[in-house]
């Protein structure tokens, strides 16, 4: 591996970690510290407003960092699948952490957009905030054991070698 290699690879990881610690921890804090906080003590047009400025800069968190995380996300997929070929349990949790990935954009999307379409999401934000974190915390699940498994590429057994000759 090049240096400029390494240096990206690492930029990429650390753009990848560093993105889901930003967004699911505000997302932690969001709906375990500020929202309960902001309904126990605020007034509802009190609460409205903290809500709007809250999500109108959080927004400006949501969208950029789906882009890295999909961004680092597949740069990071590919570069692992050589070190993961004949691995189908690997690809396939990969595969399931991609899918969760994917509705937890949509969810963090739909929390902080405007869409008449997704209302009920809003309107429903304490729920959904929520599974959006438990979507995450079995994302960051699957992370930690496609990471620390152990995977060998299994050798062919004398049958097969001696019928491949």
């Amino acid at each position: 591996m090049t240096t400029a290699e390494l240096i990206l690879n690492t930029a990429s990881r650390i753009i990848h970690v560093g993105t889901a610690i930003t967004l699911v921890g505000g997302s932690v804090f969001m709906a375990f510290a500020l929202m309960p906080a902001a309904a126990a003590k605020l007034s509802e047009e009190e609460h409205d407003r903290l809500r709007e400025g809250v999500l109108g800069r959080w927004k400006k968190f949501v969208g950029p960092g789906i882009g890295l995380f999909l961004i680092s996300g597949i740069y990071n997929y590919m570069q692992a699948i050589p070190l993961h070929k004949g691995d189908g349990l690997y690809h396939a949790l990969v595969g399931t952490k991609m899918i969760l990935a994917l509705a937890v954009f949509f969810l963090a999307s739909a929390l902080v957009g405007k869409s008449k379409a997704l209302e009920g999401i809003r309107q429903n934000r304490a729920k959904w905030l929520k599974v959006l974190i438990l979507l995450a915390a079995i994302i960051v699940c699957i992370s930690g054991f496609v990471k620390v498994r152990k995977f060998t590429v299994p050798m062919p057994s004398a049958t097969a070698t001696a019928e491949t000759a």
